[in-house]
Formats: C-alpha cells, structure tokens, sequence
C-alpha cells in the first residue's frame, strides 16, 4: 500500500542530557527506505517529543525540563522547517505551564498547540500565529489526586499525553498517576479545554495510561497502559469524547522482561492492526484490530534490536516502521507486511543519541 516514490523528511527528537546536539533530520528514499542524515538542530534542552503543523512548515516541541525562564516550569518552542536542507529555525520558546512536558499535539486547523506536562500532571494549550511561532498559553488545566495504586509512581497526577480526535473536537489526555484518561472539548476559539460530557475514563487500578492512538476511521481509541504493561481498546464517541471499553490484552502475552514498561502505540494507516514498544522487553507488539468490533488479537512480537524502544513511527505508506531505541543510541528501520502486520528488519541501523520521537514529513 501507499507510494513508494519520492522522499520524507524524518525529525527525531532527543535527550540532550547525553552527547545529542538535539533535533536530527533525516532524508528517507521512500523506494529503499534508505535514511541519510541532513541536518541537526539544537535551541533547546531535552527535545524529546515533536509534532509537525499540517500544513508542514513548522514543528513543536517539548523541552522536558523542570526549570526554564527562571521559572519551575519545562518549555515548548517552535520552529519552522526548511524542506530543502532539513533545517530548523527557532521562531520561540514558552514556559509550559508545568514541569517535564513529554508531549505535544497539534490540532487538525494549524491553530492550537497542547502540551502534556508530565511532572506536574497538566496539560497547556499554545495558540499559533501567523508566522507559525507559539504565543503565551491560553489555558493550563491542573489535574489533581493520584490513584496511589503504585506509590511510587501514582501519588499524584502525571499527564503523559495529549490526543485530538480526529473530529478535531476533544482532547484526550493520558494521566498515569490518576488511572485516568481525562477528556475534554476543545474550545478552537478561545484555546480552552473543557470538560467534555463524559469527563474521564478510568482505566484499571495501577495501569498507568501513557499514550493513545485514533484509529483511521475515528470510531476507535487504543491506550497503551505503562504500569501494568497492557493495551486496552474502545469504542469512542466523536460527539460526547464518550469511549467505552472493548477490550484489554497484555502487550508481553506472559513473557517476562528486565523492569519492563510499554511506550508508544500506533495504528497502521490501513487500521487493521495496532502496534506498541516495550521497554525491557526491546520489541513491538503486533495486534490485529478488527474494525467491526474494536477487538485485539495478539500476532507477535518484533526485537527492535536495541534497548528501551521509547518512540516508535509507521510511515504514512505503511511499508516501513522506524523504532528508536533510546539506551543503545539507534533508529533500526523494518519493512511492514500490510497483510499479515509481521516486521522484519531491513539491516539499516542509524546512530543517533538517546532518539525519543520520530515524525515523518512526505516532501
């Protein structure tokens, strides 16, 4: 499926806290998958997680930080894209209304950028300008109260991610120290989130919500829980947020791992299977979705060959799967079978240090 000609711009993301310089752009030969580094773009502490604007001319990202402008607070900048040379201009930076932002989004207009501060268990909306740079926030929502399930990492709220449906409607946030996935309407007028009328999910007890994916048709949401290492899915409500529970399967199906914890989860483009990383364990989880029912069935596990697969991207073909491994400095490429979901390894192996995120850009 999808086109293989042309090429795509590959934005990483990373932890400058070892020898990274900070985001690396890639050029990918969408015909071979070849990936060839063309640009490096520092600015700002610790870009672990970007997004891109729709229209393709900048990108945001989280600086996951807990002190910044003197404030005890992380930051967001934005930059805009050459996409000739891969190269990132600095436009601004904004305190993020709170500390460790993990994540950003970018809603389906262009017009609002949404930061999950992690630490401090909020989420910040940033309204974009014209020339693509980020104002001061418009709204911070604070979350309060942990489950406490798992003491040491639920004693108060920690909001891992932020996800607008593809309705561009609501927010999803992940908070893993609540137990909750906390949903809101998004104001794209004011740059507010507001409580939607069904609030909150609660997932399990000490599962931990990290980080969510739509699927294609919009119909269905995937939240890939870290704590208790599982993948739950639901039937979601475009015009309430509403989501309700199909199922939940374990991401390692019994296998035990060195202190493992799960990542990142993807759709496939086609929608037909879900794939999620697993720290400790070094792999993806391949699933098949049934796009009737919102079902899981596990198929298999792929070694990302490295350690703590943290990010992880599907090309927007379908054919090629990037997984960056953060604690062994690599991005491993895989060829993606759309008919069975299966992975394997294409031998590409990119050096690159502590990768976090991986966005595609098809230029």
């Amino acid at each position: 499926m999808g086109s293989s000609s042309g090429e795509t711009l590959v934005f990483v993301g990373t932890y400058t806290k070892s020898n990274s310089e900070g985001i690396y752009t890639y050029r990918m030969d969408n015909a071979t998958g070849k990936l060839t580094q063309i640009a490096v773009s520092g600015g700002i502490e610790d870009p672990s997680f970007v997004v891109i604007h729709p229209n393709g001319k900048y990108l945001y990202a989280a600086s996951e930080i807990d002190s910044f402008g003197g404030e005890n607070v992380g930051g967001v900048a934005a930059f805009a894209i050459d996409a000739n040379s891969g190269e990132l201009t600095l436009l601004s930076q904004r305190p993020s209304g709170g500390t460790w932002p993990c994540h950003v989004t970018i809603d389906a207009a262009g017009r609002w950028v949404i930061a999950a501060n992690y630490l401090s268990g909020s989420a910040s909306v940033f309204p974009v300008e014209a020339d693509g740079s980020i104002g001061e926030a418009s709204h911070v929502v604070q979350h309060e109260g942990g489950s406490g399930v798992i003491t040491e990492r639920q004693e108060g709220p920690h909001a891992h991610s932020a996800n607008i449906d593809p309705a561009n409607r609501h927010v999803l946030v992940a908070d893993l120290g609540m137990d909750k996935v906390m949903v809101y309407e998004l104001d794209t007028e004011a740059g507010r989130l507001n409580p939607a009328a069904a609030p909150e999910i609660e997932s399990a007890p000490g599962a931990g919500p990290r980080h969510i994916d739509f699927h294609p048709n919009g119909r269905y949401v995937c939240v890939l829980n870290e704590i208790d290492l599982t993948l739950s899915s639901y039937a979601y409500d475009s015009n309430t947020g509403g989501m309700t529970h199909v199922q939940t399967e374990s991401t390692y199906q019994g296998e035990v791992a060195d202190q493992p914890s799960t990542a990142d989860v993807h759709f496939s483009p086609d929608g037909r299977f879900v794939y999620n990383s697993n720290r400790g364990h070094d792999s993806l989880s391949i699933f098949a979705f049934d796009e009737s029912t919102g079902g899981l069935s596990f198929v298999g596990h792929e070694s990302t060959q490295g350690r703590t697969p943290r990010g992880f991207n599907i090309h927007p073909s379908g054919d090629i799967v990037l997984a960056a491994n953060e604690n062994s400095d690599t991005i491993v490429e895989f060829r993606r079978d759309s008919e069975t979901g299966k992975l394997t390894a294409t031998g590409q192996v990119v050096e690159v240090p502590m990768p976090v995120c991986i966005k595609f850009l098809p230029v």
